[in-house]
């Protein structure tokens, strides 16, 4: 039985594999549709809607919005939009060059901490245009400092580590009215990130309904069984569409499988039609 992933990175942002390699990849997992979502950039699309013509995958159009609401960062995916809009995509210009700020900042501590790296050798590495955090942790472990990308995090680059610099980025609202005028749908990415629960999430969650949130991650890799049937109970109560995804990153998260994820990860593609009807009506 095929099966839907709409959550994968590729060399366009974080990940390690082109989005070529990504589909190949998704062909072996039985995936039948899946949407690349780049942290801030869309410039994967083309390559990952080619590859899937030839191999029988319906390729989505999505992006993955990094935002702060004050006390958690949250990630807003953005399907089925017109990606190629010029207001949005100088829009994600902008938070790409935040990247660029922030980044020589990390760089600066690392080497104060006597870490001993260069910011053009994490742009030489990372080939994109859309760097990150994820990029200075593959460097770390090129240059053995540190044995893997999470390691990495711990040690130095996670909020509260030696090297972490706060990034300026949108708030929620700004990022799901970003997705919408450019005709796409806002959802929600892992909601586990969300630093409250219960009613805490609920409440939190129908604010950003209010402000055009269209649906929830509710299948994700690392979600317990417990954590999807309460996202899933919470989507319907607030009438959001449910997706899902791996997240799938390749070297960065070499435990996520396109497709499967962990290995039990499989997001039904009956979820899709909701979606692009969703989108449809915008």
């Amino acid at each position: 039985m095929s099966r839907i992933d709409l959550h994968l990175h590729t060399t366009h942002s974080d990940g390690s594999l082109r989005p070529s390699d990504v589909l190949a990849l998704a062909k072996q997992a039985n995936v039948s549709a899946l949407a690349i979502t780049d942290h801030d950039i869309t410039t994967g699309i083309p390559e990952a809607t080619a590859a899937g013509l030839e191999l029988g995958i319906e390729v989505i159009p999505g992006v993955e919005i990094s935002s702060f609401d004050g006390k958690s960062e949250l990630h807003i995916l953005g399907y089925c939009l017109k990606w190629e809009d010029a207001a949005f995509n100088e829009r994600l210009a902008r938070l790409r060059e935040s990247r660029h700020r922030r980044n020589p900042l990390i760089i600066e501590r690392l080497r104060a901490a006597g870490v001993e790296i260069t910011y053009e050798e994490v742009r030489a590495l990372a080939g994109t245009e859309s760097v990150g955090r994820p990029h200075i942790a593959q460097v770390l472990m090129q240059k053995k400092y540190v044995t893997s990308a999470k390691e990495a995090f711990d040690r130095y680059l996670a909020e509260g580590r030696a090297a972490y610099v706060a990034r300026e980025l949108p708030t929620p609202a700004e990022a799901i009215a970003w997705i919408r005028e450019a005709k796409g749908v806002a959802v929600l990415a892992h909601p586990t990130w969300i630093k409250e629960s219960g009613e805490g999430l609920r409440t939190c969650v129908t604010g950003l309904k209010d402000a055009g949130l269209g649906g929830v991650e509710v299948h994700y890799s690392t979600h317990s069984k417990s954590q999807t049937s309460s996202y899933l109970d919470m989507a319907q109560r607030l009438g959001l569409l449910v997706t899902g995804g791996s997240d799938f990153h390749g070297l960065t998260k070499p435990d996520i499988e396109v497709g499967s994820g962990r290995g039990d990860l499989k997001v039904n593609p009956r979820l899709l039609a909701p979606l692009k009807e969703a989108a449809a009506r915008l």
